[in-house]
């Protein structure tokens, strides 16, 4: 592989396959943690006209499932099905072998209301107990949202589920062009909308720190321009046209700038536009190539991929000084680096033994972790509370979407019904 095709978002890859329709993604599930909590989730009592919108119940099951940190019980196995603590019996849920119990009642008198308790079977107490409610249309992510304060309450971390996804899909057209999708959907695959259809290549989705707006790179111009989209209505900007390369955008975490990768002045380097003022700034000025630039949470740092040293590797570039540093050093090739929240860890994609895997490497210890077994794993993209690592992989021929955990304990994946997926982005933390 030369250093182009090893480094760059390429056109190879942005013509290689995606997907099409907006499908749900399917989720299947490949490994699990050893001794993950047991909990069961009673499906929830329904009071309202007709039947409910949806199974908040199963969607929670299936959340919670999904993390790797649970082992649910199946309702065939559950002795009753109580929607109150009066109803609960805690001896049977030991019976089965169950350490919390999650109960609950939907209603609908306009918005959807949810009413649940978690409930800890082994010390026979309430731990919790919430009020989600909202438009029938959003029942899943108020689903998501019960989902996400279990999970915090038994683990301590702030749960992901109520987030979103975005990722590219391609399915070959008439006259064997591909299609090209842009496709935003639920943290589990469900509800996929698609954000932009078009008959030539989108690549490299980012989110906007708010989760309102989206950047990324379009071929619609016969060649690669970066653009920005709100969500909520759908209107598009051209940010730039450079000849050369224009790619890689990535927001601060402000959301005031846009970091980017031009070719404009000579080889490609890091910029930073200001989103306001449309000033560019050059930070990176080196015959080598240095694309992929990824914020650092407290703003005041980059890292990126270059191969200045002769092989792709992580560099860390700092704002205030202009000093640029090495960060990896293990394996001959290390590129698309993304940095969780806590700045302690950053995910990249990883070079052992022939085969493209994703790693994580701990910026404190200094330890690099390989993270998946698959080949050709890419565009890894971590959740916002740091938990799950988001990658595009191949799989029985075919370009999917796969999840790992980030001590490597769980992993699951998100194949399409058809077309190739790629090119994956988890959102921010959303606002209601």
């Amino acid at each position: 592989m030369n250093r182009l095709s090893a480094i760059l978002l390429t056109t190879a890859l942005a013509l290689a396959a995606l997907q099409a329709r907006a499908q749900n993604l399917t989720i299947e599930i490949t490994q699990g943690r050893d001794d993950p909590t047991v909990i069961a989730v009673s499906p929830f009592a329904w009071k309202g006209a007709g039947t409910p919108p949806e199974d908040i119940a199963a969607v929670v099951d299936s959340d919670l499932s999904r993390s790797g940190q649970f082992n649910p019980v199946p309702r065939t196995d559950m002795l009753g099905w109580p929607a109150q603590e009066s109803e609960v019996f805690y001896k049977d849920w030991r019976a089965i072998g169950s350490e919390y119990l999650l109960i609950g009642r939907v209603s609908q008198a306009g918005d959807l209301r949810v009413e649940y308790e978690l409930l800890d079977v082994v010390r026979q107490t309430k731990v919790y107990s919430g009020v989600e409610s909202g438009p029938a249309a959003d029942a899943r992510m108020i689903a998501h949202r019960v989902a996400d304060a279990v999970y915090e309450k038994i683990t301590g971390i702030r749960g992901a589920f109520a987030t979103k996804l975005v990722y590219v899909s391609a399915t070959r057209g008439t006259g064997g062009k591909d299609n090209y999708r842009l496709t935003i959907a639920d943290s589990d695959g469900a509800r996929p909308a698609i954000l932009l259809d078009s008959r030539e290549p989108i690549l490299a989705p980012t989110w906007a720190p708010d989760g309102k707006q989206i950047a990324y790179v379009s071929f619609e111009s016969s060649r690669p321009a970066i653009y920005r989209q709100e969500l909520a209505t759908g209107r598009r900007e051209q940010l730039t046209n450079f000849k050369g390369l224009n790619s890689s955008p990535a927001w601060s975490p402000d959301g005031r700038s846009l970091a980017m990768v031009l070719s404009k002045d000579g080889s490609p380097d890091v910029y930073i536009m200001d989103l306001v003022s449309r000033q560019l700034t050059r930070i990176t000025d080196h015959y080598a190539i240095d694309t992929e630039p990824a914020w650092m949470p407290d703003g005041r740092s980059l890292l990126f991929t270059s191969d200045r040293g002769g092989r792709p590797q992580i560099y860390r570039y700092d704002l205030g000084s202009g000093n640029v540093q090495r960060v990896t050093f293990e394996g001959n090739y290390n590129a698309r680096a993304r940095v969780a929240q806590d700045g302690r860890n950053v995910v990249m994609v990883h070079q052992q033994n022939g085969r493209f895997h994703i790693a994580l490497l701990d910026l404190v210890s200094k330890r690099n972790y390989v993270l998946t077994s698959t080949e050709l794993d890419e565009s890894p993209s971590i959740a916002p509370n740091g938990s799950m690592v988001l990658y595009a992989t191949k799989y029985a021929d075919r370009g999917i979407l796969a999840a790992v955990s980030v001590d490597g304990g769980a992993k699951f994946r998100l194949p399409s019904r058809e077309g190739d997926v790629r090119e994956p982005a988890w959102s921010p933390f959303l606002t209601r």
